[in-house]
This record gives structure tokens, sequence and C-alpha cells, in this order.
């Protein structure tokens, strides 16, 4: 990955991620983190591990990320793109979707409640 490709990504990635990493590490310590999104035989959750990896990307110095770490804030940023675009109508506070969604960094009522 270029050193352009680098920063749009993480622009987008720090647009966004809307969580600081204190308030994730929180979220994933909740029970309705953790039985939120699709579970691989019984085990903790494709969002669930990448937000536990957000955390880790958000503590990070930006000059001693990898390439790994690019990769993965790409992967974020095309999963919060498509979540966001499937928003269910009405009231989503308590719903999956936004669990969902926050396990990856994102939370949709962030300065609304």
């Amino acid at each position: 990955m270029d050193e352009d490709d680098k920063k749009g990504t993480w622009d987008e990635f720090r647009e966004l991620v809307n969580m600081k990493p204190s308030r994730l590490e929180e979220w994933l310590g909740t029970e309705e983190s953790r039985s939120a999104g699709q579970h691989k035989d019984g085990g903790e959750s494709t969002g669930h591990a990448s937000g536990r990896r957000i955390v880790a990307i958000l503590r990070e110095k930006k000059g001693d990320l990898s390439d790994r770490d690019y990769e993965h804030m790409r992967k974020v940023n095309g999963y919060i793109r498509r979540h966001l675009a499937q928003r269910p109508s009405g009231d989503v506070t308590g719903t999956r979707w936004r669990h969902s969604l926050m396990n990856w960094g994102h939370d949709p009522l962030a300065g609304k409640e």
C-alpha cells in the first residue's frame, strides 16, 4: 500500500470510527456487544474481534502502524459504510444493527443521545 492509499485509508477510518478507544473497550465488555454479530462455532463474533483490534490501532502511534493494520482499517471502513446503508427505520437505540456497528467502532447515535 503506497503512502497516498495509507493516508486515504487513515482519513476515512478516523472519520468513520467515532468511538474513543476507552469507550469502545468499555462497550466490548458488555453482554450486548458479545451477543451482536455473526459467531463462528459459538465463539467470539467477527465484529467483537475487530473491535479489539480497532482499540489497539487507535492506541498505536500512526507511524508505527503496519500494512496489516491498514488492511484492517480498510475492512472496517467497508463494513461501516455497507452497514450504514442498511439502517433500519425507526428508533435504533437498542437494535442489533447499532450494536454490531458499535463493535466496529461506529456509534450511529454518537452525539444524538
